[in-house]
């Protein structure tokens, strides 16, 4: 049974136009695929080190993911990070750290195209007696 917006208006079906929807999606004149996991780059945020394996899963599937490690400690988010690389070399994906904390998981055949500057090479400068430069300070997730 087709659903008809005519029909619920009180308007007539033309002829020979079929109405019925066919499990098929469409938005304006063309038809959508099926959920494309690899046009997809989701953020998250995990709490916890058991969230780690949600990454993963995500990752397995070729969805690109940005892992923001700001709830976590640094500890915690060490684990996630070495879970992570293991993830991505077993796909043979990439992990680049975008900032403080926060990094771009990407799986195979995903291209990320351009680098970021490090502040730290060009401005901050070790002053000898064993303390670390401001910036490297403010960077708990600096492994």
């Amino acid at each position: 049974m087709g659903f008809s917006f005519k029909k619920l208006i009180g308007g007539e079906e033309e002829p020979g136009i079929d109405n019925e929807m066919d499990g098929e999606e469409t938005y304006g004149e063309e038809t959508s695929k099926p959920y494309n996991s690899e046009k997809t780059i989701k953020l998250l945020e995990p709490r916890a080190y058991s969230e780690s394996q949600q990454i993963a899963d995500y990752l397995k599937k070729k969805t690109s993911v940005i892992v923001n490690l700001k709830r976590v400690t640094p500890d915690q988010g060490k684990r996630i990070v070495d879970f992570l690389s293991g993830t991505l070399y077993a796909i043979e994906g990439d992990l680049q750290k975008l900032g403080g904390g926060i990094f771009l998981c990407t799986p195979h055949g995903m291209n990320v195209d351009g680098i970021f500057t490090d502040d730290k090479d060009k401005g901050a400068k070790n002053t000898g007696n064993g303390n670390k430069p401001k910036e490297e300070e403010d960077d708990e997730f600096n492994f």
